[in-house]
C-alpha cells in the first residue's frame, strides 16, 4: 500500500533545503595585526561592511583585544569583494 505522507514528506525537504543554505554561510573574519590604527579599523568596517559607527567599534575592540572578530556572515560570493577590499585597506582578513 502506498504511504499519503506527502504533506510530511514536503516539509522534511523544505527543512533540508533550508539546512543546506545555512550551511553554505561563510564568516568574514578580520585578525588583529599591530599596524593599523584602531579608526582606520573602524573606518574601514564602516564604509567596506556597512557597520554602524557602534558595530565597527565594537568589532575593532574584539580584534584588539580577542585576536580577530567575525565582522560579517553570508555566502562566499557576497564576502568576497568585502574581503578583498579590506585586504586593498592593509587589513587581516579571511573568509572562513
Amino acid at each position: 500500500m502506498k504511504s499519503m505522507n506527502t504533506g510530511t514528506e514536503i516539509l522534511h525537504q523544505e527543512e533540508i533545503d533550508v539546512l543546506e543554505e545555512i550551511t553554505d554561510l561563510r564568516n568574514l573574519v578580520v585578525y588583529n595585526d599591530d599596524v593599523n590604527t584602531f579608526d582606520h579599523v573602524i573606518d574601514t568596517l564602516i564604509k567596506v561592511c556597512r557597520h554602524t559607527a557602534e558595530q565597527a567599534e565594537q568589532c575593532t575592540l574584539l580584534i584588539h583585544y580577542k585576536g580577530k572578530c567575525t565582522v560579517k556572515t553570508g555566502s562566499y560570493e557576497e564576502l568576497e569583494g568585502m574581503c578583498t577590499a579590506l585586504h586593498d585597506k592593509d587589513l587581516s582578513a579571511n573568509i572562513e
